[in-house]
């Protein structure tokens, strides 16, 4: 059971612990691997999920059964290569990066891992991409991990184009630790947390930085 400490900011496990539960729960192969050093190898900001939360977003797809996928924010393909081995062999992930630089690694280590087939890299802001991608929906899963200030446009697209028994995915969800702040960005996350309440059963699970997880109604 939960104590007091739960809720007051202490920390139950250190830097140790947290790679130990990745080599044990969430290992990587070499394709994983490859992904996950691109950003430093590619001058890139290594902003990408850990290890065990990557674990995490292939298990919820295969939880649901996903066959077609959005992702907003590629970066360098790692959480894509998650996404994209949940699939089955028809599925689809189409993930959005604005960074043509960035995309043109992502494809790199996509192709590195033998999953092209499966996965299309669409460049662009994501408000722009997205309406071309409605005529492939509905969608099983969207994951939403780009530009903050837009968390609100993108959960309501996904709400317009998940299936009911699919995934709203939210990365940073508690906004660097300003969600509560007195900030337009703030504003726009609190929203995004509010409206996807009304659409999909969610919970925020208390990630690093947190990660809101719906379920379509």
């Amino acid at each position: 059971m939960a104590d007091a400490n739960s809720r007051s900011g202490q920390v139950y496990f250190d830097g140790r612990v947290l790679d130990w539960c990745d080599q044990t729960h969430a290992p990587h192969d070499a394709g994983l691997a490859r992904a996950f050093a691109a950003p430093e190898r590619a001058g890139m900001p290594p902003i990408h999920v850990a290890p065990s939360e990557g674990k995490l977003l292939e298990l919820l797809l295969r939880m649901v059964g996903a066959r077609r996928v959005v992702e907003l924010g590629t970066l360098a393909g790692y959480s894509a290569l998650r996404l994209a081995r949940a699939l089955p062999p028809d599925g689809r992930l189409w993930t959005v990066e604005l960074d043509a630089r960035h995309a043109d690694v992502a494809r790199e280590v996509v192709a590195a891992a033998e999953l092209s087939s499966k996965v299309e890299v669409c460049v662009g802001r994501g408000v722009d991409v997205l309406p071309s991608l409605e005529a492939h929906g509905p969608f099983c899963a969207v994951f939403i991990d780009a530009d903050k200030e837009a968390y609100d446009v993108y959960g309501r697209w996904a709400a317009r184009h998940v299936r009911p028994g699919g995934l709203l995915l939210g990365d940073n969800s508690f906004l660097f630790g300003e969600l509560l702040a007195d900030s337009p960005r703030a504003a726009v996350m609190r929203r995004f947390h509010e409206e996807a309440r009304a659409h999909f059963d969610t919970v925020n699970v208390p990630t690093p930085d947190g990660l809101l997880v719906g379920l379509r109604r």
